[in-house]
């Protein structure tokens, strides 16, 4: 699958702040849209875009705002990107793709197909594979060989594991019901 060109140039700008955790998080955010499209076969033009800009900003608030609570950073970045470019229309779709990423229920609104494929494909690749929702091992193992790991979930472990040193009782900011 090749990788989506609008995301690879949306990351890009943030290519410096991001640092040495660049190449992981750009390899999660083309798995996790391409698990997207595989879920979406159907998906447009637009929801291609829609998709490549939700998925460069999604986690993006870790390293931009410093923080495990980065859903709200995250959806406020991608807002001001959107507002920029004068897609002001998509921002509440892109900003649910964002803010609900982490649901662990079913996102429900079938206004927005694409906030469920988009959670759905984020934990395809957050579990490694192991939950696929339906796309074919194939797909899964070619694109994870394609846009290797480099050490993106082991970032993931390490912000989980300093949020629960901190907090042993309860669940990362970020998780939603």
């Amino acid at each position: 699958m090749a990788p989506l060109a609008l995301l690879d140039t949306l990351l890009e700008s943030w290519k410096a702040q991001i640092g040495p955790a660049f190449p992981g998080y750009r390899n999660h955010c083309q798995r996790m849209a391409a698990f997207t499209l595989a879920l979406l076969p159907q998906a447009g033009d637009d929801d291609r875009r829609k998709i490549a800009i939700a998925a460069c900003f999604h986690d993006l608030g870790i390293w931009s705002d410093g923080t495990i609570d980065y859903l709200p950073p995250s959806s406020r970045r991608a807002r001001d990107y959107l507002a920029a470019e004068g897609l002001d229309a998509w921002a509440t779709e892109i900003e649910l793709m964002i803010d609900e990423h982490h649901k662990l229920r079913a996102f429900k609104d079938p206004a927005y197909p694409l906030v469920e494929a988009f959670r759905k494909a984020d934990l395809v690749d957050v579990s490694l594979g192991l939950v696929k929702f339906g796309i074919a091992g194939d797909t899964v193992r070619a694109l994870k060989a394609a846009y290797p790991n480099e050490g993106f979930h082991k970032t993931l472990m390490g912000l989980a594991g300093s949020w629960f040193k901190r907090h042993p009782l309860s669940p990362p900011p970020f998780i939603k019901w």
